[in-house]
């Protein structure tokens, strides 16, 4: 960690080369002595990044990034602040602790924070950060996390996991038993040393084997931001709970959607309907979720099909998702649809259908935008169909 870098005459040359061509910039090089260009943009890129995702440490002056790559995988300031709001206690160890996003807030519920980071200089900085932060009660250590545990003999109320996933060469993986820690190998060790476990995964894995490898899952948080799932959360406790309750969440600059259920097997069958006035879709984190029936009964809706994953109602509800009047009702007939639907452009998305987005935009020159909203889907009657729609 190059703290020349903290100088004023640098944190004004980065302030001002921020809205910059940041390739012109390298090709220039340093004009100071003891800081490389690429230390220099290294913290431009980090702000840059900082500014929608972690507007706090944006905002904090004194504030030194690392490398894009361990930015990437950290949590935003919006996904931090929910999961702090869920536990609480004494004592968390974080055996991840890379930049330390999520330790600034679990540090507001917990009367002590225990920051494990093995890259001595990412800890390095994580430290100096919750310095200036003004986090006076984390601690920080360049230790495995690990094995940090193993030597520790301190009462830990939550033990805090955001597992690398990365494979030596760098690629990007999801699987449990890829990332690093593997956590279900080493789920024994855990529960030894503490008697809660949370649980920070991809939003690409599937939620059948999270549940039969984590094995003492008792809630599932399924995290979107602006309708695009960040995260998967699994909270285990050593004694496991007969059930699994699951909570979709969607934060928006308008509102938070949230749905939540007890996680059960088989569905029950659903109600039916042909397109009625009005159409829904379900936000992504309920699409993950796989609560479809929970779905329909809560907002008083009825599917088009099983498979469709679209709503219909006669009166307009309430619905975790995007809501549309249907303008018009339309058989997918190729050869005559183009002259049906009478337009030049339209927002299109298929749901259950044989064809591709792109393929309908080609098969009917449509440009993307305007004001109607095109759905290809299969009703229940498995005929192909196309729903002419304003969103609400």
């Amino acid at each position: 960690m190059n703290k020349a870098i903290l100088n004023p005459e640098v944190q004004q040359f980065i302030q001002d080369n921020l809205r910059k061509d940041i390739s012109k910039l390298i090709l220039k090089g340093s004009p100071f002595k003891v800081i490389s260009i690429q230390e220099l943009a290294t913290q431009i890129l980090g702000l840059i990044r900082a500014e929608s995702k972690l507007p706090t440490w944006f905002k904090t002056e004194g504030i030194l990034f690392p490398h894009n790559l361990n930015l990437e995988q950290t949590s935003s300031e919006i996904t931090a602040k929910y999961k702090s709001e869920l536990i609480e206690g004494e004592v968390l160890v974080d055996i991840t602790g890379g930049f330390g996003i999520d330790d600034l807030y679990f540090a507001k519920r917990f009367k002590k924070v225990i920051h494990c980071e093995l890259d001595a200089e990412l800890s390095e900085l994580a430290s100096h950060n919750f310095h200036v932060l003004g986090a006076t009660n984390i601690d920080t250590f360049s230790v495995n996390g690990l094995s940090y545990l193993e030597n520790t003999s301190e009462k830990i109320d939550w033990i805090y996991i955001d597992p690398t996933r990365r494979d030596d060469h760098g690629g990007k993986v999801f699987l449990l038993e890829h990332c690093t820690p593997n956590v279900p190998l080493n789920l024994k060790f855990l529960f030894s040393k503490a008697g809660n476990i949370l649980v920070k995964t991809s939003p690409l894995l599937d939620i059948s084997l999270g549940i039969n490898e984590f094995r003492k899952v008792i809630a599932i948080h399924i995290i979107a931001v602006n309708n695009e799932v960040k995260e998967l959360l699994w909270v285990l406790n050593r004694n496991i709970s007969s059930e699994i309750k699951i909570k979709t969440v969607n934060i928006t600059k308008k509102d938070t959607q949230i749905l939540e259920s007890i996680l059960v097997g088989a569905q029950a069958s659903y109600d039916f309907k042909l397109p009625l006035k009005y159409l829904y879709e379900p936000n992504a984190a309920i699409m993950k979720s796989g609560l479809f029936r929970v779905l329909a009964e809560e907002t008083g809706t009825f599917k088009l099909h099983s498979n469709s994953h679209l709503y219909t109602s006669e009166e307009l509800k309430a619905f975790p998702g995007r809501s549309f009047e249907i303008l018009n009702i339309l058989p997918y007939h190729k050869k005559t649809l183009k002259r049906t639907l009478k337009l030049k452009k339209a927002n299109v998305t298929t749901r259950n259908f044989q064809r591709s987005v792109s393929e309908i935009r080609k098969e009917l020159k449509l440009e993307d935008g305007g004001d109607h909203y095109l759905f290809f889907t299969t009703n229940f009657n498995e005929d192909k169909i196309v729903l002419v729609c304003k969103k609400v």
